[in-house]
């Protein structure tokens, strides 16, 4: 067995971004007994002694990384810049990024991999920053290309960057054909000079700036979206459609026939790339048999073709505001694979019997052939669980039973239940919008959402004595919790935290409290941040937000790549328990390592992407509503003014506190709000209030409004 000492430097590296009391290390380390605690009190002291932890804020305890160093030293990081100028650079083993002034970023852009050099550190200076930095160095340019507005200045022709995060404009002297105003792609060829400017060629056209769909196409582009799949590519998926039309008798023949069974996919209106389908069923000794059956990817999809390789860059699908940019082409992701009404289809399957209770009971995974009954809209399904008839209306209510005891018992476990509202953007026949209100959310969703949380549990498990892709979610920083503790307590709720800690099951009775509140929005909002994100990784750290040990993404391969490495490892396995081959064959750990971080940051730009394009949305009909009032929720202040949720339109606008002439209004830290020093009127996070739209600024995506009228439960 490990040392203590080894065994606490364990905790502390792999839980590297927080801090803990001792009372916590010794709770997670299973130390109880007096003399055990002393022993583990007097370890942590030698160790601190030793220098091989930090010693942190309220006593707490820290893995040790390296000092940042005396000025004059150098360090290598990678940059990230902000829309004013400056920058932070983070290096492996600090706990603090390295500031960067504008003046001091030399020809670095955001995200290239530098050499700084460290600065003195001011005796004068009390803005908290550790380090502060002086770039000497671009050791790698991370961006060779940009989206931007083609403008033109007499005979100067350059490109003014989408991503505000790249502050200077990229100088063209091949235009390509690019007049003012079009959207274009640029090459950043060189950037020799701090005082200068980066230079390019405009490589691709999108299309004029006033295209609502060139827009979009702009913002995905510049985020790092794939919009078009290479020749080679398409030719590859046409080929493994092809070889997969019809369904060789051979394949069905080894594989479960699951075809009789009243099988139904439930997926939004519009949706084309079914992934998955469901059937419940009695099982043989009285319980019930719950099946969810993903479609086969991996059959169609061999792993380091052209074909993968492109899937692979890509990531996973982007659903944008106005159309969705598959992972697989269409063919593939909308036709062979896609789990479609009245087809044979190859599926991977889960196969659960559940007690009484609904409980798992025994599990298969199995390589199958199913036939979907019906493609139904989560509408259609809602219907149904209502009473409307059906063919499968025995089925789909008996599917619904099972959910919600699935859920009742994941609930009483501490999964964390977030209800915040999603945005549904009705388009017209040119992209732009016309109405924007609430998505609905029926019983029908959360029918889905437990059977492939179920199966994507149970696929984790199963696999996890070996080399495998998990999907994780880190426990909450300390310090992070600590401050919305503080928070929601301004706001009369509470946050209860033991040790700095605070449990999935202390994070539901908070939501619980803020339910139906007007401020339950905003603080589901600080909720999130204060979480950490989830990701794919190795490393099986558990799942906080779900209270679940084991967790994987398996059931939608066609539209995220982790889901078709984790069908190609369990087909491994499969294949080997057929075989009686080795079951340790598969995948590196050091290849899934790499695959999940990519995988994990491909996601972030999908998911950037999509809220970009949808905001851009929110932004244009606020444009058209200039004058218009509306209802919302002040969501923020700062010293320079009041945020404001519009209520119907789920978006945030800004009244500056320049525009507020009624009083002269200070900043209170310590409750959140802007208060008039001679009226006494409040302005703080939470209340209700009715705003003007004064501006909206598509290319910043920014709206202004002004108060209409005062805050509900303004003081005076």
């Amino acid at each position: 067995m490990a040392s203590i000492d080894d065994r606490i430097l364990k905790l502390l590296a792999n839980q590297a971004h927080r801090s803990f009391r001792r009372k916590e290390i010794a709770k997670r380390l299973d130390v109880s007994g007096t003399t055990e605690y002393r022993r583990l009190q007097s370890t942590l002291t030698n160790l601190l002694k030793e220098g091989r932890v930090a010693d942190v804020k309220g006593g707490r305890i820290q893995h040790k990384r390296d000092g940042v160093g005396r000025s004059g030293a150098t360090r290598t990081g990678r940059l990230a810049t902000n829309s004013r100028g400056f920058g932070f650079v983070r290096v492996d083993g600090l706990d603090d990024d390295v500031f960067v002034a504008a003046s001091n970023m030399g020809t670095a852009l955001d995200g290239d991999l530098v050499r700084l050099e460290i600065l003195a550190r001011s005796r004068n200076r009390s803005d908290g920053r550790s380090a502060e930095g002086k770039i000497v160095e671009v050791i790698e340019r991370q961006r060779t290309e940009a989206v931007g507005t083609y403008r033109t200045h007499g005979r100067l022709g350059f490109v003014v960057p989408d991503d505000r995060r790249l502050t200077r404009d990229v100088y063209v002297e091949e235009a390509a054909g690019a007049t003012q105003g079009d959207k274009v792609v640029v090459s950043i060829d060189r950037f020799d000079h701090p005082r200068g400017s980066p230079e390019g060629r405009v490589l691709n056209i999108i299309g004029p700036e006033t295209d609502p769909r060139v827009r979009v196409s702009s913002i995905a582009l510049s985020l790092g979206v794939r919009l078009e799949y290479p020749e080679d590519a398409d030719r590859a998926a046409e080929e493994a459609a092809a070889r997969g039309r019809p369904i060789p008798d051979r394949e069905i023949a080894r594989r479960v026939d699951l075809r009789s069974r009243a099988t139904v996919t439930i997926d939004p209106a519009d949706a084309k790339d079914f992934d998955d389908a469901i059937h419940v069923e009695p099982a043989e000794d009285g319980g019930i048999r719950v099946g969810v059956h993903v479609a086969d990817v991996a059959h169609y999809v061999d792993a380091d073709t052209v074909l993968d390789r492109e899937a692979y860059l890509r990531g996973t699908s982007a659903y944008l505001v106005d159309r969705v940019v598959p992972m697989l082409p269409e063919v593939l992701s909308a036709e062979v694979c896609s789990l479609r009404p009245g087809e044979d289809k190859l599926a991977l399957s889960v196969l659960i019997d559940l007690d009484a209770d609904s409980r798992p009971r025994a599990t298969r995974v199995v390589e199958s052939v199913i036939r979907s009954d019906h493609r139904l809209s989560y509408e259609e399904a809602q219907q149904i669980i209502e009473g409307r008839d059906h063919p499968d209306a025995g089925m789909i209510t008996a599917a619904a039973r099972v959910a919600r005891a699935l859920r009742s018992d994941r609930m009483k476990n501490g999964s964390i239940e977030f209800d915040l509202p999603e945005v549904r953007v009705e388009l017209d026949e040119a992209g732009r919008p016309v109405d924007i209100r609430p998505r609905e959310r029926f019983e029908a969703h959360r029918l889905i959402e437990e059977f492939m949380l179920l199966a994507n549990r149970t696929v984790a498990t199963w696999m996890s004595d070996r080399a495998f892709v998990y999907r994780v979610h880190a426990s909450p920083d300390a310090d992070r919790l600590a401050q919305l503790a503080g928070y929601v307590s301004v706001f009369g709720f509470d946050l209860a935290l033991s040790d700095g800690f605070a449990s999935p099951n202390q994070i539901n009775k908070l939501l619980s409290q803020i339910r139906d509140m007007p401020q339950e929005a905003v603080i589901q909002n600080a909720l999130l941040r204060a979480m950490a994100k989830a990701e794919y990784a190795v490393e099986n750290i558990g799942h906080y937000g779900l209270a679940i040990t084991d967790y994987t993404h398996f059931t939608s391969p066609i539209r995220r790549y982790p889901d078709l490495i984790v069908h190609r490892l369990v087909k491994t396995r499969l294949r080997a328990e057929r075989d009686a081959g080795d079951l340790d064959a598969g995948a590196a750990p050091a290849e899934l390592k790499e695959a999940s971080r990519h995988c994990s940051e491909r996601e972030r730009v999908a998911v950037d992407a999509e809220r970009a394009s949808v905001k851009l949305k929110q932004v244009e009909y606020a444009l058209d509503h200039v004058g218009d009032q509306f209802r919302g929720v002040i969501s923020g202040v700062s010293p320079f003014g009041v945020f404001v949720q519009l209520s119907d339109l789920l978006v945030e606008g800004l009244v500056h506190v320049r525009d507020m002439e009624d009083d002269f209004y200070e900043y209170d830290e310590s409750t959140y709000s802007l208060v008039g020093t001679h009226h006494g009127r409040v302005f703080q996070v939470g209340r209700e209030a009715t705003v003007v739209i004064v501006r909206a600024d598509t290319e910043s995506r920014e709206i202004d409004l002004f108060f209409a009228d005062e805050p509900s439960g303004k003081e005076s």
